[in-house]
């Protein structure tokens, strides 16, 4: 309902700095909360019953949390101006990163306490907050976009999760499990080092998969045009919507269970069982789309946005194989395999950049999906090789 409200009242050239915003805000928001949410996700499950443990890691993530996403508040601050061109080629939106900058220690909280929710297990609480949080932010969204045009949505993008915040923390008192002393002990370097693992990994996640496309939304702009890069964005809205069953079932469910398992034997069947189960449903829903995907774009957009219909074929077939070789992947963020991690998200990210640009070169904005394909086609075989070398 969102991207409709976008659609109608920005058009797709609108949608890209949107876009370039969101890309932006993934980055930053990695940096404030330390890179610790996986981390947080993984340790809080590992140790569930252990009290002792638990008030280690929630005192330690609460520390790099304040201190990282005041750091960064300052930054935006201070850099609002510059920030405004830079991302948003005009200096008449640094009123939206100054206000980021004052409302980014909320956003960081609001993420720590998501990721021990996660780790927890309470997945009606955080399928809840979910729902108030998409709920408010379509609410905010409308009001702010109806009265301030395309400067209410980018608003909007950088309140949203301070407000959030609060309804997260009235959750998370509300459980039997959750006591405030738990983040007042001192800062403990063993759970230091081990969140440091986690943190090189996002950190690395937030350096390359948001940094390739904004690159590539400044490509599409520049060398098509504006509104070819809302399409690309557009089509990449509808892939992580109809995702998003997929994608939260991996976070809320799969990543504390990989991380439980200690035998490998147990993993390779907890894997099979995901195939099993996830990738048919991925598929099924991938093709319905595809069948529908006129309807899918008068629903989520407008007529503007039906140049998109050229794009969906090869977007679902790679979002098909991005969740294949997910599935293998969580394996190794879940064992903190922090130098394979680093090397293929920098590795594939850069391939699907250079991939981008030769494919649009030559087959022009379509291309950008074929690279998106084939790039994922060559991450799940890494995958596979990886997965048999290590556990198999």
């Amino acid at each position: 309902m969102i991207n409709k409200v976008l659609a109608i009242y920005v058009g797709p050239s609108g949608l890209a700095v949107v876009g370039q915003l969101q890309n932006f805000n993934s980055i930053v928001m990695v940096f404030a909360n330390g890179a610790i949410s996986n981390g947080v996700v993984k340790y809080t499950a590992e140790y569930k019953e252990d009290i002792g443990q638990k008030s280690k890691f929630f005192s330690t993530a609460i520390v790099i949390t304040l201190s990282c996403s005041i750091i960064v508040g300052v930054f935006l601050n201070l850099s609002a101006s510059y920030l405004s061109v830079l991302i948003l080629k005009s200096d008449e939106y640094s009123s939206v990163f100054i206000i980021f900058g004052f409302t980014i220690v909320l956003f960081a909280l609001n993420t720590l306490l998501m990721s021990i929710l996660n780790g927890q297990k309470e997945i009606k609480k955080y399928v809840i907050v979910n729902i108030i949080s998409s709920l408010f932010s379509l609410g905010l969204t409308s009001l702010l976009i109806v009265n301030f045009g395309l400067i209410g949505v980018l608003y909007a993008l950088v309140v949203n999760q301070s407000v959030i915040f609060f309804v997260t923390l009235a959750f998370v008192l509300k459980t039997s499990w959750f006591k405030l002393e738990y983040f007042k002990q001192n800062v403990d370097k063993k759970s230091l080092i081990k969140l440091g693992k986690y943190s090189a990994m996002a950190l690395t996640s937030a350096l390359t998969v948001p940094v390739s496309h904004l690159i590539l939304l400044n490509y599409i702009g520049e060398n098509l045009s504006l509104d070819d890069a809302g399409y690309w964005q557009g089509v990449w809205y509808i892939s992580t919507m109809y995702l998003m069953i997929i994608t939260t079932s991996l976070s809320i469910y799969y990543l504390p269970r990989l991380s439980e398992i200690k035998d490998n034997r147990e993993l390779r069947e907890e894997i099979l069982s995901g195939y099993k189960i996830i990738l048919p449903v991925v598929t099924v829903l991938a093709l319905g789309i595809y069948l529908f995907r006129e309807l899918a774009i008068e629903i989520a957009f407008t007529q503007k946005f039906m140049p998109m219909m050229d794009l969906f074929k090869w977007q679902l077939i790679g979002d098909v194989i991005k969740i294949a070789s997910w599935l293998l992947g969580y394996v190794i963020l879940s064992k903190a395999m922090t130098r394979v991690f680093i090397y293929t998200e920098i590795g594939f990210s850069v391939l699907f950049v250079m991939l981008s640009i030769v494919f649009i070169d030559s087959f022009g904005l379509i291309g950008i999906t074929y690279a998106f394909s084939l790039n994922y086609f060559l991450y799940l075989i890494m995958m596979i090789l990886i997965f048999r070398k290590r556990f198999g």
